[in-house]
């Protein structure tokens, strides 16, 4: 077996196992504790190190009381085994995405809309605002989360990437196998624009990219190159026909039991970690596109009239699944 990859950040103290055997609030206040975190990225990604950095505030300012354990590259399992741990308190943090949250409160599932954002500083301007903090205020309310929504993490634009030919029209996705992420918006998304959606997990995708199963997929540039998809599909169109955001949760089984000092505190070092993340993103962003064009990878731009021509093409996408949130997207089109 591999050396597991774990970052420990401070002084180990009460196992998170003893949460579970009586520990009132009062008692819990005063213990040191480990907090788990994971991630499906690897050490140095832009979300694991916001987290890291969340670790080392915590322990800085609770005097060791309080500190993070991280798990990153999914040695904890992917996303829905995370939330599922952070659900019933194994877990305390989950950095995950907006889609498998969507079941639970639906309207996060507006984020998920093709071309919902104008680009991606109209997204951040979305979640800093009240916007973004009712969203996470409905997912901490929802009696079926338990989970607590600390903070907003930037994903950029996914964009397409395949091993076939350039994309330079939307002409050009007509026919080719695209993985997509596993939500039905997502699947009608890339069909609505000509290609073959094909959900499927990020971990099968290199082998099914090598092996022909899909002819490639859509993601932002540091996954395309961190997860070396450049090595197997060369050509990179920056189509941007989502932009997610996405959520950094903690576990409801685990916040209830700390003090209010304590929760006020998480809130805090959360929400930093939204800003932080956020300059790492761009740092990370630029630094992959630089990786990918040296590797000679075609990346390939859009003028708004072809641009405008992906945006029409998903107008079946919001008619199926657009209506119910009309009032949300009126303020989130009115954000400027």
């Amino acid at each position: 077996m591999k050396r597991r990859e774990v970052i420990r950040l401070g002084t180990t103290g009460l196992a998170l196992g003893a949460l579970g055997f009586g520990f009132g609030r009062s008692a819990l206040a005063q213990q040191k504790m480990v907090l788990k975190a994971a991630d499906v990225h690897p050490l140095g990604y832009p979300t694991v190190e916001a987290v890291v950095r969340l670790g080392k505030k915590l322990e800085a300012q609770t005097e060791g009381r309080l500190s993070v354990q991280m798990f990153p590259s999914m040695q904890l399992g992917g996303e829905k085994e995370m939330i599922e741990q952070a659900q019933v308190g194994a877990l305390q943090f989950a950095r995950i995405s907006v889609g498998p949250m969507g079941p639970v409160v639906d309207e996060l599932n507006v984020f998920n809309m093709p071309f919902v954002f104008r680009d991606v500083p109209h997204m951040q301007k979305v979640i800093d605002g009240a916007i973004g903090d009712e969203m996470l205020a409905k997912l901490t309310n929802s009696p079926q989360s338990k989970v607590v929504g600390l903070a907003w993490m930037d994903a950029g634009a996914r964009s397409v990437y395949n091993s076939k030919k350039p994309i330079k029209s939307i002409d050009d996705l007509k026919g080719l196998k695209i993985r997509m992420m596993g939500n039905p918006i997502f699947v009608d998304t890339m069909n609505a624009l000509g290609g073959n959606g094909i959900a499927m997990g990020f971990d099968q995708l290199y082998s099914a990219m090598q092996t022909g199963v899909v002819d490639g997929a859509e993601n932002n540039p540091p996954s395309y190159e961190s997860g070396k998809h450049f090595q197997v599909a060369k050509y990179y169109s920056l189509t941007e026909h989502l932009i997610i955001p996405e959520i950094l949760i903690f576990s409801r089984v685990t916040w209830d039991k700390l003090s209010a000092a304590d929760q006020a505190l998480l809130k805090k070092v959360g929400k930093e970690a939204q800003l932080e993340e956020r300059k790492l993103w761009a740092d990370k962003e630029k630094e992959s596109m630089d990786l990918i064009k040296k590797a000679g990878i075609e990346v390939l731009t859009f003028t708004p009239d072809q641009k405008k021509r992906f945006q029409d093409a998903v107008k079946p996408v919001w008619d199926k699944y657009g209506g119910k949130y009309a009032d949300l997207v009126k303020r989130i089109q009115a954000v400027n």
